[in-house]
């Protein structure tokens, strides 16, 4: 069975590029030219940190930083966004036990065993086992993440807009309306006045 569980040969070495990560600008991309100019990260052990990097959540699939990548350089949600990264990654561990965090190396190497149904001695149990114990380092499981905004966006990428119309009545409701009208009447004896003002009122306001 091949493991889902992510998993690298230098676990040790993927902890050096977080750390510097950390204090470096954030690129539009992270490739392996980020890697060895920018970090300071030649070899092949070193290029397995994108595609982990990937399914940790901190970079999307074409290498454009995440905003998990952006929480986790930030000094005060670095710790949490770790530990949102290693949920992330090792999904199938934390749905069986949520607190796999808290497990002994070898309550977790058991549990990595129970997954990938591979034998206990596999040289890709004890990476994936070195790769979470040292990724762990970096997170803190007691803390959270502030809430992320939610605002819907459709398939082009712009926000979508409130419907500003009015919402529409149902055709079988009948509406009517009534009103009250107070008039001031000047005081005078001229009943041509009255006429005038009744003659407005019946032209402009009590016609259908």
């Amino acid at each position: 069975m091949t493991s889902r569980l992510p998993y690298v040969n230098q676990p040790g070495s993927m902890v050096k590029i977080l750390e510097k990560i950390r204090s470096a600008k954030t690129p539009d991309r992270l490739t392996h030219d980020f890697l060895e100019t920018k970090l300071g990260f030649r070899g092949g052990n070193y290029r397995q940190f994108i595609p982990l990097a990937k399914k940790l959540g901190l970079l999307k699939s074409d290498g454009t930083p995440s905003d998990l990548y952006r929480s986790f350089r930030n000094e005060q949600t670095s710790g949490a966004a770790m530990a949102q990264a290693l949920k992330t990654g090792y999904r199938e561990v934390f749905e069986r036990n949520e607190y796999a965090n808290n497990m002994t190396k070898e309550q977790f190497k058991g549990l990595v065993v129970e997954i990938t149904g591979l034998e206990s001695n596999s040289r890709v149990v004890q990476l994936i086992c070195s790769t979470f114990e040292n990724l762990k380092r970096l997170a803190k499981f007691d803390e959270t993440l502030p809430r992320q905004d939610t605002t819907a966006v459709e398939s082009t990428g712009e926000e979508t807009a409130p419907d500003s119309r009015a919402p529409e009545l149902p055709r079988e409701l009948d509406l009517r309306l009534s009103y009250t009208i107070n008039l001031v009447l000047p005081k005078t004896d001229d009943p041509a006045v009255f006429n005038a003002i009744f003659r407005a009122l019946r032209d402009n306001l009590l016609r259908k």
